[in-house]
């Protein structure tokens, strides 16, 4: 009986572990299935593209096994691997490494959503989330797992990964694609880059950055902003310059390809490539150009001349070779508007409203946000740059693209200069009306905006009202001496008809009796101490109403002109608002 026993609990302990497993890593399956199958779908994609082209194709160079070879190529080319052609003219293999920044978006978002809907599970809404690393681990482990056999069967084709590269670039993009997937998943918190940024930057820069409440930062907003313009600019400067040479780029396209297959897969090319170059166009804006070759530099002062470039329609928004002219010149304007725009962002964070009374930043912290914002756009513009560009070949198309550090560092002087002057000028115009505005004034007692006096009466003209029929509003102790501190106390109550559990309401049902002098109870109450206080209702001071043409109108739901009368009344005593009274000449009771 003890061996039967002993069998059964030996035979139960696997199924045992694998659920203490599953308890332990929840939503890990479900990752590793989000994971390789983003990785499936953007390969199937890939896959599509290139038949497509390949069956369309009249003189095909290979058969299908070179069209999937391809595919898985380009699939790692999209993440940043280089990749080496070894069959070459020369014999010597080829280094292709301009990755187009187009295709990286698909990769990019398939991760993206793979790992969210890995975090938020399926379990429905009021679930709780799967665990942040678990979710990531399963996504990057799923995708590693597909990326890895493609990459050794991609190995086998014509263009074959650099395995340095491809250990590189494919855990790196799966990683940040998916840890933005997961963050998110929850929220978007702020926690994290906190942390991050809490170890390199101190607080008061780091509030500029990512700001107190978990947004991005007034630097951080500002560099964005700018990083955008001047992307955008570029994009400008490259639809221009191919609308001047249309009929070169039409011309290249016939030199190219014969039939609507090869103009496709031209046409599908700069497309991806177009990215690419709109970062080349910026980086030629910022001053330092860009390489088409070892040794051919183009910029807006001087072009060098490039035999060896081959007849792409791309490259035929290329300045002519020569010294630049103003029209080359006026590139400069991309800059420069973008370092107006982040001073404008700066600016306005720096007076955050133009209303008083709105702090303002001091003037060296302002240029100092300004200089942190064209740092971070410097930044964000060298690892445009860095990714734009590579090689194509070797020897003289070793280096294609903008110099990533020369890029960032002209963004830096133009961005940083223009940043200061104009986040300075916003600063000072933004802030001219607080400067200009009076000394604030506390009005005194019984005038317009001042605090209320103790027993007074304030009449206000009801709003729409008929008969020029008023509401009084009776200035009260907050806690009168003479009131029970085991009686409810109603700071603000009705008019005629009291809340219930009130004192009015319960000797109006007769079960507080009402002894001595006095109103009767189906009138407004009176509360209790005012003769002890010296309160006279029938005698008491009227003040004017607020006639300020900048407040609002006050009407029965909105008594107070404004927030800080409401205010300076409860701070001086309270108010009560009561119903008109009997024989009042101004109730409007005739």
């Amino acid at each position: 009986m003890a061996g039967v026993i002993q069998m059964t609990a030996r035979r139960s302990t696997p199924a045992a572990l694998l659920s203490r497993m599953r308890d332990r890593s929840p939503g890990l399956a479900a990752g590793l299935l989000g994971g390789a199958l983003a990785a499936g779908l953007g390969l199937a994609v890939f896959t599509v593209l290139v038949m497509l082209l390949w069956v369309s194709s009249p003189y095909p160079d290979s058969g299908p096994s070179g069209a999937l070879h391809t595919a898985a190529a380009l699939w790692l080319l999209a993440h940043g691997a280089e990749l080496v052609r070894v069959d070459t003219l020369s014999g010597a293999p080829a280094p292709l490494g301009l990755p187009p920044l187009l295709l990286l978006t698909l990769p990019v978002w398939l991760l993206h959503r793979a790992a969210r809907d890995a975090a938020d599970g399926d379990a429905g809404d009021e679930a709780p989330l799967v665990p942040g690393r678990t979710a990531l681990s399963g996504v990057v482990l799923g995708y590693l797992a597909v990326g890895a056999p493609t990459a050794f069967y991609a190995a086998g084709g014509e263009l074959r990964p650099v395995w340095v590269w491809t250990g590189v670039c494919l855990p790196l993009v799966a990683v940040l694609a998916a840890g933005t997937g997961v963050w998110s998943a929850y929220g978007r918190p702020s926690g994290p880059l906190e942390r991050v940024l809490g170890r390199v930057l101190p607080r008061r820069v780091r509030h500029l950055v990512l700001g107190p409440d978990g947004r991005p930062g007034v630097a951080a907003r500002a560099a964005v902003a700018g990083a955008t313009v001047l992307a955008g600019g570029g994009a400008l400067l490259l639809a221009g310059a191919l609308a001047w040479h249309a009929g070169e780029a039409r011309t290249a396209f016939g030199r190219l390809t014969e039939g609507w297959s090869g103009w496709l897969a031209v046409l599908l090319l700069c497309i991806a490539l177009a990215p690419n170059a709109a970062v080349w166009a910026a980086a030629y804006a910022l001053g330092p150009g860009f390489l088409l070759g070892e040794g051919t530099l183009v910029t807006p002062l001087a072009a060098a001349s490039a035999p060896l470039l081959p007849p792409f329609p791309l490259l035929a928004a290329v300045p002519d070779a020569g010294a630049g002219t103003p029209v080359n010149w006026a590139a400069g304007a991309v800059p420069l508007t973008a370092g107006v725009v982040t001073g404008w962002f700066v600016g306005r964070g720096a007076t955050i409203s133009g209303r008083a009374p709105a702090p303002v930043w001091t003037p060296g912290r302002t240029a100092g946000a300004a200089v942190l914002s064209a740092v971070l756009c410097a930044a964000l513009l060298s690892v445009l740059a860095a990714l734009a560009g590579g090689p194509l070949g070797v020897a003289a198309l070793s280096r294609f693209g903008p110099v990533w550090w020369q890029a960032g560092a002209a963004a830096l002087v133009w961005i940083g200069v223009t940043a200061i002057a104009s986040s300075l000028a916003v600063r000072a115009w933004r802030a001219r009306p607080l400067a200009g505005a009076p000394a604030a004034r506390i009005p005194g007692p019984g005038t317009p905006g001042g605090p209320l006096p103790r027993g007074g009466r304030l009449r206000f003209p009801r709003s729409g009202g008929a008969g020029g029929k008023k509401t009084t509003f009776r200035a009260v102790p907050r806690r009168p001496a003479a009131l029970p501190p085991e009686e409810p106390y109603l700071l603000l109550d009705g008019d005629r008809d009291h809340a219930p559990g009130t004192v009015p309401d319960a000797r109006r049902r007769g079960a507080v009796p009402h002894a001595g002098p006095g109103p009767d109870p189906d009138e407004p109450y009176p509360l209790p101490g005012r003769d002890a206080l010296g309160v006279d209702r029938d005698h008491v001071p009227d003040t004017a109403p607020h006639t300020d043409p900048g407040l609002p109108a006050v009407t029965p739901e909105a008594p107070f002109a404004s927030p800080a009368d409401a205010y300076r009344a409860r701070a001086e005593g309270g108010v009560r608002r009561t119903a008109p009274e009997e024989g009042d000449e101004d109730s409007g009771r005739g």
